[in-house]
């Protein structure tokens, strides 16, 4: 019997089971308070839909090059992930599982994998290389690309507190003078710009599995994160 790399749920799991252990009871409440009115508020926002066609928009590398989404897509589909920030727990527990249960199966087929924050480089390339993902890590510059897929939030003041106190700013977390961030995100983008697939997930806790992505791509699911 083979052994199946764990679901990345199941990764979730483990982290907020060691939060519950370690965090101070204020602490955990707050998260998980604001996570929860993202996602009881999340019906009720606008964001793209599959069939949409996107404007053009550019992203940037660690050395300052630009990507187009039309770059993107020039081979037909492109598989864009959306995370928070470079030192988001979350986000670094997320790229590796990708890494290890999606970029190989894309790969074989041609299709690009690009995870995308609007975190400002150099603090932002630190995800890529921190966990050596075999796939590039681009800026959206101003949050341009997640504010026009409706895909952004803004902290509470809880939320923003914390993050004061841990000496953070919105500039560092996202270039500009906001407390917004974007939700994780799955985007399938066709050639054209147009939206195949949209996954958004309001509580950063609970993100995309692999399987529903190569379900979306048409690609044979292989069972690699079916494992708790």
């Amino acid at each position: 019997m083979s052994h199946l790399p764990p679901s990345l749920q199941s990764r979730y799991d483990i982290l907020e089971a060691e939060r519950r252990k370690t965090w101070s009871p204020e602490a955990l409440a707050a998260n998980i308070a604001q996570r929860e009115i993202l996602v009881k508020e999340q019906p009720g926002t606008t964001h793209v839909e599959t069939g949409d066609v996107l404007m053009p928009h550019n992203l940037t590398d660690a050395r300052g090059r630009i990507t187009s989404l039309d770059d993107l897509v020039s081979g037909g589909l492109a598989v864009l992930v959306f995370f928070r920030f470079a030192s988001c727990p979350a986000c670094n527990i997320a790229l590796p599982y990708y890494a290890e249960t999606l970029a190989p199966t894309i790969k074989e087929a041609n299709i690009p994998l690009i995870a995308i924050s609007s975190q400002p480089f150099p603090e932002l390339d630190t995800i890529r290389t921190r966990n050596d993902l075999p796939f590039p890590v681009l800026n959206d510059p101003g949050l341009s690309l997640s504010r026009a897929l409706g895909i952004t939030y803004v902290f509470d003041d809880i939320a923003r507190q914390t993050a004061l106190s841990k000496s953070s700013s919105s500039e560092t977390l996202n270039g500009t003078a906001h407390w917004e961030l974007p939700k994780p995100t799955v985007l399938i983008l066709a050639l054209g710009r147009i939206v195949r697939f949209i996954d958004i997930s309001p509580d950063w806790m609970r993100r995309t599995e692999t399987p529903v992505i190569l379900k979306a791509l048409g690609l044979k699911d292989k069972g690699v994160s079916h494992a708790a």
